[in-house]
């Protein structure tokens, strides 16, 4: 997989990024339909420039390849230029394709991204202008949304960090004031940044991200994760999420072997195997996974690309960190899945996803926007190189 994985993101992902995607007035362009035909006058949204950022600095960190450090400085830039908020700090929702501000909301799970992406530009190339940055914007995270007295984070609030009624991520989302995802990226982005910035304050604020997800989110009667609550943490769904729980019981680990407790790192290992193991109730005999089971317990059949991303990578930790090595041969066949079926190998990236009724291509999302980034699959490609060469899982 190791050739495959490296053909893939070189090959497929990046490149496509980097060949049409670059917009010549700035940064990147907001968007390529479905059928890719580029939007020049599309929206930019953070969360979008963040995994861009995050992407190409991770991959020039595994490669050396300069192209990828050029790439990663544009997104850098443009973000620092352009999203960061100069007034009130924090970073704006969206912006208009000219690069002024559009949406000036506080999403703190964009601004979680950016954090992520940051940090892992400065891993990658020591540029202490982004550590700067990353530092700045975790403690607008903790003064802003963090809460003193219920726990955990809330979503969002106003440009000036003022209430906001809809805190949503996006319409199909509950209107709820915590949630599993803003959680999720949160604890991601800390534990980036954690990597590279040892403060007793981040590693307080990471190692209390990873208590919430133990104690509030994970339900230890099914072994997933609930994805929205109240201030209470009272459980507002009963959705199966089948790509978070993966998502999640391999970010979680990564999470605890940065705290580097021992202790706490036993604990996670044995709780993230059941979540993996649960997530694996989505999982079909050709190796795909399904998106999401429904409150009413009908499943959202479609086989979304980051799903399956996530799906592989979680399959390669069971094998590697939880003595499950017949996940190696299960890994390589949702491998086989994406290849098939996922995978544009005739204009590049990855298609939103196949539907479940008919397998039919997915042309009415887009192939690259605002939701639709080189991250989960880069990061598949990477992760996947990484773990096999580090800890010798034969290829």
């Amino acid at each position: 997989m190791i050739r495959e994985f490296e053909d893939c993101l070189n090959g497929n992902i990046l490149s496509y990024w980097t060949e049409k995607m670059v917009d010549p007035r700035g940064g990147f362009y907001g968007r390529r339909d479905g059928f890719d035909r580029l939007d020049e006058d599309a929206p930019k949204g953070a969360i979008l420039n963040a995994r861009i950022l995050w992407s190409f600095a991770a991959a020039y960190r595994l490669t050396g390849n300069d192209t990828y450090a050029a790439m990663a400085l544009r997104a850098r830039d443009y973000i620092k230029e352009h999203f960061i908020d100069p007034a009130y700090g924090g970073v704006y929702w969206s912006i208009n394709a000219d690069g002024t501000p559009l949406d000036t909301k506080k999403q703190f799970y964009a601004i979680a991204f950016t954090i992520y992406g940051l940090a892992e530009h400065y891993r990658a190339t020591g540029d202490e202008e982004s550590l700067r940055l990353a530092q700045s914007l975790f403690n607008d995270i903790e003064a802003h949304s963090f809460d003193r007295v219920k726990g955990g984070y809330i979503e969002a609030q106003t440009r000036d960090w003022c209430k906001i009624a809809d805190m949503r991520l996006s319409d199909k989302d509950d209107n709820a004031s915590k949630t599993m995802n803003t959680h999720l990226h949160i604890m991601e982005g800390y534990t980036a940044l954690l990597r590279v910035w040892r403060s007793e304050e981040l590693l307080a604020a990471t190692r209390g991200l990873l208590r919430i997800f133990l104690d509030r989110i994970l339900d230890r009667k099914t072994w997933h994760l609930g994805l929205f609550f109240d201030d209470d943490w009272k459980r507002e769904d009963g959705i199966f999420s089948y790509g978070h729980d993966i998502e999640a019981s391999w970010l979680m680990l990564e999470t605890a072997m940065v705290i580097g407790d021992e202790d706490l790192y036993k604990e996670t290992l044995a709780a993230t195997e059941k979540i993996a193991m649960a997530a694996l109730e989505g999982r079909k005999e050709d190796g795909s996974m399904v998106y999401e089971r429904h409150a009413d317990g009908t499943l959202d059949a479609d086989f979304h690309w980051w799903v399956q991303a996530e799906n592989v990578i979680g399959q390669l930790y069971l094998a590697a960190y939880h003595g499950k090595p017949e996940f190696i041969k299960e890994a390589a066949q949702s491998w086989r899945y994406i290849k098939d079926h996922i995978i544009d190998c005739e204009n590049g990236e990855w298609y939103w996803c196949r539907r479940g009724a008919d397998g039919s291509i997915d042309r009415v999302d887009d192939k690259a926007g605002f939701w639709k980034c080189p991250y989960h699959n880069s990061r598949m490609c990477i992760e996947g190189i990484e773990t096999i060469h580090q800890l010798g899982i034969s290829d």
